[in-house]
């Protein structure tokens, strides 16, 4: 199983790159987005949908095989802290980021705009933490 604890850290850590890259820019240069905001994050949210979904799909798969089939070295508690994190990633999502994405959608809302951006911390201190916990899984491996 030890390929699924590649895949698993693969995904990952293509997606600690891009939160921190939605964290420190693209989410703060919606503001400039102005008038044509509606249009623009239904593009926004259709494309990034194409760049993080097979990744996001792919680390929580593998999230879950990792609980079924512990590679050997690796202590449970490290599998279930990273198993909480995906969690953590996951309803992050749907309870901040995808809301303040589609009110963002009717239009600008510079309140959802710093909502989204303060929030959107969870998911990027998770998958940042996650990041490191793949790298330690990979050398405990």
């Amino acid at each position: 199983m030890i390929w699924v604890l590649a895949v698993q850290a693969f995904a990952t850590l293509f997606m600690v790159g891009v939160i921190w890259m939605c964290q420190l820019a693209h989410y703060p240069l919606l503001s400039d987005v102005g008038a044509s905001l509606p249009r623009y994050q239904a593009r926004n949210v259709r494309l990034t949908t194409r760049v993080v979904g097979l990744p996001m799909i792919a680390e929580a798969l593998c999230a879950v095989a990792l609980l079924i089939w512990l590679p050997g070295g690796l202590p449970m508690w490290s599998v279930w802290l990273g198993f909480a994190l995906v969690l953590v990633v996951w309803i992050a999502t749907m309870a901040f980021s995808v809301p303040m994405h589609e009110r963002l959608g009717q239009g600008p809302d510079e309140a959802a705009l710093r909502r989204l951006v303060r929030t959107n911390w969870i998911r990027t201190l998770a998958w940042t933490a996650r990041g490191v916990l793949v790298l330690w899984m990979l050398v405990a491996v």
